[in-house]
């Protein structure tokens, strides 16, 4: 349990290090038909902070945590960037898509939480 807290603060550490907005992490412990134990939601302003944010947040996780992520999609383009690190998923949006998508009000039953962010 404690590996998956430093892991969880370190992404949300990875993204606030490049100031990505709107961080929300939503647990989906007990939540019948989830795929992981959490989302962590965000956003960047464009295609080129979308891509620096997901490196950033490999790079922080992989310095405190020494993991990698399973799978990282979307880099091509970089409007939507999904990392997957087996029980936490990472969705890194631009805000288009982001409220395209609607990913929190999907799981609107879970436990959700909002990170302050950093200016």
């Amino acid at each position: 349990m404690a590996e998956k807290s430093k892991l969880l603060q370190s992404i949300v550490d990875g993204i606030q290090e490049k100031k990505g907005k709107n961080i929300n992490t939503i647990s989906l412990k007990g939540v019948t038909g989830a795929i992981c134990d959490y989302f962590v939601i965000c956003e960047g302003n464009t295609p080129t902070q979308v891509s620096a944010l997901a490196e950033s947040i490999e790079k922080i996780v992989k310095e405190n945590t020494l993991e990698s992520p399973l799978r990282v999609q979307g880099k091509q383009q970089s409007e939507w960037v999904g990392m997957d690190y087996g029980n936490i998923i990472v969705h890194i949006f631009i805000p288009e898509l982001r409220s395209f998508y609607n990913l929190e009000h999907l799981w609107e039953d879970a436990i959700s939480e909002r990170i302050p962010t950093i200016d």
